[in-house]
């Protein structure tokens, strides 16, 4: 796949650029319109191509609790046994809860975690089924709003019997933003922050980070990779726990199945199991 053609979808899904004018950049490229609307199956997020990690010996729910503007929804896994767990909070990229970030959950519920997804959406009335249509509403959240709701899934942590006070969290693209923005605002009992291809946090809040923190890059992504070398150095210059990785030759959005030509499967698999890692050394 020309790389001009991952990079256009990358920036159709990450900056205002109507479908009509990607389409007739996406035409250039492809050498007409015929060809790039062949071309689409092959670029765009499609939910059929998600893993789907078996439930089995996992107990599942969808729960509810309070936002600034509205309830918040998320979907939640764990371990089927009855006991605290340790807590990972699964944010979603910018397109809201959906097959590919819930099959993530079962993911970690499996690793013995308690996994809480929950939805930024949920205020708008959830995430449509239409990716277009998500990536619409999406703009029509407040940021800081959305901040707050996300903050608020720690004090609805300890609402439940089956959290044992300590937790991470773990976001990707818009979810990564977000997951560095928990660990800026010290969110109530997050001991560890992994982060997906996420944009840094300023320089001058990265002295409030207390919890550690894993960032994962993907090396073709030039765009988010613009601020590493300046988050790096405030992480060391406060002393911060942190791991960096970056994947030479990947796309971002290279951990989502779903994305058929940024996925990447041996970057995600090595991806995966330096989070769980990292979990096991925080969270345990």
């Amino acid at each position: 796949m020309d790389q001009r053609i991952i990079d256009l979808y990358d920036e159709y899904t990450h900056r205002p650029l109507t479908r009509p004018e990607f389409l007739r950049r996406l035409a250039l490229l492809a050498g007409g319109m015929t060809a790039a609307l062949a071309l689409l199956p092959r670029i765009e997020v499609n939910a059929a191509n998600a893993s789907v990690t078996t439930e089995a010996d996992l107990f599942t729910e969808r729960v509810k609790y309070k936002g600034v503007n509205g309830e918040m929804e998320a979907y939640v896994a764990r371990p089927k046994e009855e006991k605290p767990y340790p807590a990972v909070i699964i944010i979603h990229e910018n397109r809201g809860l959906n097959a590919h970030i819930e099959d993530v959950a079962r993911r970690a519920a499996q690793a013995g975690y308690l996994a809480v997804a929950p939805n930024a959406l949920a205020v708008l009335g959830g995430t449509p089924a239409n990716d277009d249509d998500a990536r619409q509403l999406f703009q029509e959240l407040k940021q800081q709003d959305s901040i707050e709701n996300f903050v608020l899934a720690f004090p609805y942590l300890k609402t439940r019997k089956d959290y044992n006070g300590k937790a991470g969290c773990v976001g990707f693209c818009w979810g990564g933003a977000m997951a560095n923005t928990l660990a800026v605002r010290q969110a109530e009992g997050l001991l560890a922050a992994v982060v997906f291809y996420g944009r840094q946090p300023a320089s001058a809040d990265v002295g409030k980070i207390k919890a550690a923190v894993q960032l994962h890059y993907a090396g073709l992504d030039t765009r988010i990779n613009e601020g590493i070398d300046a988050y790096e150095k405030a992480l060391k210059e406060h002393k911060i726990n942190y791991e960096q990785y970056v994947y030479p030759g990947v796309n971002h959005a290279f951990h989502n199945d779903t994305a058929p030509t940024r996925y990447d499967a041996a970057a995600a698999k090595l991806a995966w199991s330096r989070t769980l890692a990292f979990f096991e050394r925080y969270l345990a």
